[in-house]
């Protein structure tokens, strides 16, 4: 009894019964498992998931930690997430006098947040490297 070249099904026969194929020559041991672990490029987008918190995870965590781009948007998502709340307590205090405009201008920059938090993410999963203004150059130095 083999496995199958192609799906990795066990073969009884000449054919597999999961993809059909042919198996006259199946390898009688089990196919190579698939590589654990996260790419580059998908560490890099989960660094932004739940900003400060998975950012510092991947900086800590060893396989990522020593590749450049997981640390570079590692760094960038804790720097975007404490500039959030920097802006939020300042459109806070701005607009605490005027609740109805405050809470307009929270709202559209949450709205904003979320768009661009999403972008990075996608960006960053396809391996394009996005630089935000101001928080980038901070973490290109820190990396």
């Amino acid at each position: 009894m083999g496995f199958c070249p192609d799906c990795g099904a066990r073969v009884e026969g000449r054919f597999c019964a999961n993809c059909g194929r042919s198996v006259a020559g199946a390898a009688p041991s089990r196919p190579a498992a698939a590589k654990a672990g996260l790419t580059d490029d998908q560490a890099a987008a989960l660094a932004y998931l739940l900003g400060a918190v998975t950012g510092a995870l991947f900086l800590m965590w060893a396989p990522y930690n020593q590749s450049r781009n997981v640390r570079f948007h590692a760094f960038q998502s804790i720097f975007l997430t404490a500039g959030w709340l920097v802006l939020v307590f300042v459109i806070g205090l701005v607009f605490s006098f005027w609740v109805g405009l405050g809470f307009a201008i929270g709202r559209l920059a949450q709205l904003a947040a979320l768009a661009g938090w999403l972008f990075i993410m996608w960006q960053t999963y396809q391996g394009h490297r996005v630089v935000v203004p101001f928080v980038g150059p901070l973490a290109e130095k820190q990396v």
